[in-house]
Formats: structure tokens, sequence, C-alpha cells
């Protein structure tokens, strides 16, 4: 499971250096560039990741200010069957998450609860959520 993630992982760091708006000047051609034009600038509508990373996963509070507080992951699976797992940071030994709970495991809309681990410091880490087919991940940034 963790090596279909991480694979999906890098799916989404590819795709991700993708994602965003090009400026183009007032009456230049944008080629096959699709989106609106604003003033100077057209946005460029994102491409839709890779299969395997449509999963789609926020954390709330989202950056978390103490030890031990109580964190919810929510999204949804963007075509996968359901919430299997949530994975927060790389090292098993040391995870940024605990105790870590699916409550609705909807494939729509899922839940799941999980508590900021009391040995993590000031730093990013990633949560990974494993949606039975698709893959999703985000970046939770800690201030202890």
């Amino acid at each position: 499971m963790i090596k279909k993630v991480v694979t999906a992982i890098a799916g989404l760091t590819l795709t991700a250096g993708l994602v965003g708006s090009v400026s183009v000047p007032a009456g230049a051609q944008a080629g096959a560039a699709t989106g609106t034009a604003t003033g100077d600038a057209v946005q460029v509508a994102a491409p839709k990741p890779p299969k395997g990373a449509r999963a789609v996963v926020q954390v709330s509070p989202n950056p978390t200010a103490k030890r031990g507080q109580e964190v919810t992951i929510t999204g949804h699976c963007g075509g996968g069957t359901g919430l299997k797992a949530v994975i927060a940071g790389i090292d098993r030994e040391r995870p940024v998450l605990e105790n870590v709970r699916i409550i609705r495991d909807d494939p729509k809309g899922f839940l799941a609860k999980g508590t900021l681990s009391s040995r993590i410091g000031n730093g990013v880490g990633p949560v990974f959520v494993d949606c039975g087919g698709e893959a999703g991940v985000t970046l939770l940034v800690t201030h202890v």
C-alpha cells in the first residue's frame, strides 16, 4: 500500500508543477491554452491529476498550534472506492498524527480525526490518504 501511495504522490508532485496561470501580453496568441482572459493575462485551466492521484484531502486546523491537538481530515476520493487509510509523515517510527480514526469512509466526502503527536516540533509534514485506487496528499504545518 505504501508503495502505491508514494507512486501516486510522485504523480501529484509532477502535476503540481504544471498547475498555475500563464501571463500573456495583450494581443498575443495563447495557442491551445483555454481559459478566461482578464486584462492582459490568460488563466489556464489546471490539468486533471493523473489516474491514481485524484483524491483530495484537507486538514483542519492547519496550521496547528499545540502538541496533542485533535485535527480533522476531510476530502473526497476522486473516483476511488472509499477512504482506506490516512498516513501522516514519512517515518513510521515518528508519525505526525497518532490515534487516526476513520469516522466516515464515503468516497464523495470522507471524514477522519487524529491527534497531533506529542513528539513533533515546528515544521511541515505530508498527510496522505489512500482511497482504494486513488491517493491524495496535503501538507500539515505545525507550530509548537
